[in-house]
């Protein structure tokens, strides 16, 4: 009967221990957490905010949640969905409770910022999945740089880590990154993510197991070297991870968490929350002379945030005449206004050039440049600096210099000044509706077919491309008493039949 009791007794007391285990090591994302410090840090940039994201929550919620519903899940449920995502991967994808706080982390702590991962990810994603596949290494690296920059490609850690992977100034060299007063090519996301490849490769050439390659990736070889003598020769992540800095403790949990979360965003009520950038395709055009995003900003009519996003290898918004090849990415209806009017935008003032030289010469102190109008915001209960750039497409740092603000505090009632530009997506809408409009007023019809009046410039291609559902095999087959190959203006043709 003793043995009995005894053993119920030691039975109880080791589920007590497992029981505060998994709270002890929840709790471990505390406020210094590495990659918890990491994440705020990015949101504290204005980055995010500056792109000007949009959510269409209500077509992905395929499971019906309420809108600020959080989900939660036992542990039978992590442990299956993980043993789902183990079976196709070379990663040690296993649950445990050290993972459970970094999924607490994405899903519930930031989730907000998760969701705008999600909707930059099928910017960076191909990218990626194409130089690990060059490489044949694992494409769940691809999430790796979620771990590292929450893909900022602007990124810089308190040590001096930049970019999208975080190279160190000398590893970056080592893998021909160079670094200059004037660009820095750990944030030229094509560059980085190939030296990133062939970095990964070599750390799994040398200990043969992707989770030590990461925590090397993370500390360097030499530590997990120590970190392996002092466990004894032992060679698990998990039997050496006592052993490894603070930092890479968590570095491979996170990991692992984020592969999760990016697979089951939808079960914990996250979808993408989409950025403006992504509506619209780029290009590159080489640069023949030194010039500033503020001339591009200017001449071309794109927010200087879009120039800065679509060309992060530059450093001080400024490409320089450096004889070497440069090149600047715009969005693809911009390469044409660039190159028609190249040498007249290397030669170009911007507005605050020419403030800054008034200013100069009568001896003026120089003051946050305003342009256009301001709105006059006045600032309610619950809000923040963020939400406000994020509302009106500018950044934190623009509305305290337009506003001589030193803190990041509001008061209720208080008058803010913004001169923020709607964003490039909004333009491109509206722009879009003036076009159809355009359209609209060229259109007839006679109960039977749409029909279009044929204006100058008009070819075949892009009168398909007015209508949707309309193809050229359509228009030919619909018009075939007309010669297409000479369009006379004024020719009405049929567009698609009514009904």
């Amino acid at each position: 009967m003793k043995i009995r009791f005894l053993f119920l007794v030691l039975l109880f007391s080791k589920l007590l221990s497992a029981q505060q285990d998994v709270d002890t090591s929840i709790q471990t994302i505390v406020d210094d957490d590495p990659v918890l410090a990491m994440i705020d840090s990015m949101m504290a940039t204005g980055y995010f905010e500056s792109l000007g994201f949009n959510d269409n929550v209500n077509e992905l919620n395929v499971y019906n949640y309420h809108k600020d519903s959080v989900p939660s899940f036992d542990s039978a449920t992590y442990a299956t969905r993980f043993k789902e995502l183990n079976v196709n991967s070379p990663f040690s994808l296993v649950y445990n409770n050290h993972i459970t706080g970094y999924i607490n982390l994405y899903a519930k702590r930031r989730k907000k910022t998760t969701a705008k991962m999600l909707g930059l990810a099928p910017i960076y994603f191909p990218l990626f999945e194409e130089n690990l596949d060059k490489y044949n290494l694992p494409l769940e690296l691809k999430y790796l740089p979620i771990v590292e920059s929450a893909l900022n490609p602007k990124a810089k850690s308190r040590v001096g880590a930049t970019g999208l992977w975080q190279f160190m100034y000398r590893t970056g060299k080592m893998y021909g990154l160079e670094v200059t007063s004037y660009y820095d090519e750990r944030s030229d996301i094509y560059k980085s993510t190939d030296a990133a490849c062939q970095y990964l490769k070599k750390l799994h050439s040398m200990y043969n197991d992707w989770d030590l390659a990461l925590a090397a990736y993370n500390c360097g070889p030499g530590n997990v070297n120590k970190a392996i003598r002092r466990a004894g020769g032992k060679t698990s992540y998990w039997e050496i991870r006592a052993f490894l800095p603070r930092e890479t403790r968590g570095y491979v949990p996170a990991f692992m968490a984020v592969n999760y979360i990016m697979n089951y965003a939808a079960e914990h009520n996250i979808y993408p929350v989409v950025p403006d950038v992504a509506c619209f395709k780029t290009d590159t055009v080489g640069v023949a002379d030194h010039i500033s995003f503020a001339q591009i900003s200017e001449a071309l009519d794109i927010p200087l945030e879009y120039i800065e996003y679509l060309n992060p290898t530059y450093k001080q918004n400024f490409i320089p005449n450096s004889g070497k090849a440069n090149t600047l990415c715009l969005p693809v209806e911009k390469i044409g206004d660039f190159l028609a009017n190249e040498e007249a935008i290397y030669a170009r003032k911007t507005t605050q050039d020419i403030k800054d030289s008034i200013a100069v010469a009568q001896n003026k102190v120089i003051a946050p440049s305003n342009h256009g109008d301001a709105i006059v915001y006045t600032v309610k209960s619950g809000d923040v600096l963020g939400k406000i750039a994020n509302r009106y497409h500018c950044r934190v740092s623009q509305i305290k210099d337009w506003n001589n603000l030193h803190s990041d505090r509001l008061s209720i009632g208080q008058k803010l000044y913004l001169y923020a530009k709607p964003s490039y997506a909004v333009q491109n809408k509206k722009k879009a509706e003036v076009e159809r409009e355009k359209v609209q007023d060229k259109n007839a019809t006679d109960g039977k077919h749409i029909y279009y009046t044929i204006q100058q410039g008009d070819n075949l291609w892009d009168i398909a491309n007015k209508y949707e559902g309309v193809s050229v095999e359509q228009l030919q087959e619909l018009n075939k008493d007309v010669d297409f190959k000479n369009l006379k203006l004024g020719t009405k043709i049929k567009i698609k039949s009514i009904g």
